[in-house]
């Protein structure tokens, strides 16, 4: 069980406030808790984490051999579900974090499948060059939300899509007051269980509290020109799954 530095979780509110301590507190935080990211994900999901990236995957049209970037992959439990999907596709899962990767390198890495260090708003990848950019937990924790879009639209295809697993917050403030206190109180449970400090997991909803809400989230996505094909919510509305489309006009197609 790694020893969380009580000075380093007293910031986490301060830090998600400004983009590039965001980035560093990601980083920091998520190499302090990489082996045991996938238990607190189970249990903070009630074990219906699996389920969920099983629906999103199946989800994705069928494609002969697509190329896919799962943004902030982690340990790699959605990245490899793509490669079982499109084993003639060629797989990047992209993180922040190495010691995330080097759970997901230890986990299995199919041949088609590869894991780069890198930040989801400056990928370094070419313009147009991925069919399909998937991230589960992953926008929420963006250092710049508008900088990671713009990206996002950059990099997809024309016609290429964009599937998002996360936390969702609702529009009406007493909604959002409720999902607040609710994911602070099941955060705070498990971060006492797993670290012995509520803090732990309880910065997820701090970085709710800062994220945009489903109308607004919406209006972001299209700011930043990508078409809205769908939403789900589950979980009583705590969990949203987003499919947006880079349109073919970006090209001057029809």
């Amino acid at each position: 069980m790694p020893h969380i530095p009580r000075h380093f979780l007293s910031q986490v509110p301060e830090d998600l406030a400004e983009p590039k301590r965001t980035r560093n507190l990601n980083r920091e935080l998520f190499t302090l808790i990489a082996p045991q990211y996938d238990d607190a994900t189970r249990y903070l999901s009630l074990g219906r984490d699996g389920y969920w990236k099983n629906w999103l995957v199946a989800d994705l049209p069928d494609h002969p051999a697509p190329v896919c970037l799962d943004l902030a992959c982690g340990t790699g439990g959605l990245t490899r579900r793509l490669a079982a999907k499109y084993p003639n596709g060629s797989i990047l899962g992209l993180d922040l974090t190495e010691a995330m990767l080097t759970q997901a390198r230890a986990l299995g890495q199919p041949p088609q499948l590869r894991y780069v260090v890198g930040d989801m708003g400056r990928t370094g990848l070419p313009d147009n060059s991925i069919d399909i950019v998937t991230g589960s937990y992953a926008l929420r924790n963006a250092g710049d939300l508008k900088e990671a879009l713009r990206e996002i639209y950059r990099i997809l295809k024309p016609g290429g899509l964009a599937v998002f697993l996360d936390f969702s917050k609702p529009a009406h403030p007493l909604l959002q007051c409720i999902s607040h206190a609710v994911l602070k109180l099941w955060g705070g449970i498990w971060g006492w269980i797993l670290h012995r400090d509520p803090r732990v997991y309880t910065y997820i909803a701090d970085s709710l509290a800062r994220y945009p809400d489903r109308r607004l989230l919406a209006s972001l996505f299209k700011e930043a020109g990508f078409e809205i094909q769908n939403t789900h919510l589950a979980f009583a509305g705590l969990i949203e799954c987003r499919t947006v489309r880079k349109g073919w006009q970006c090209v001057g197609l029809a």
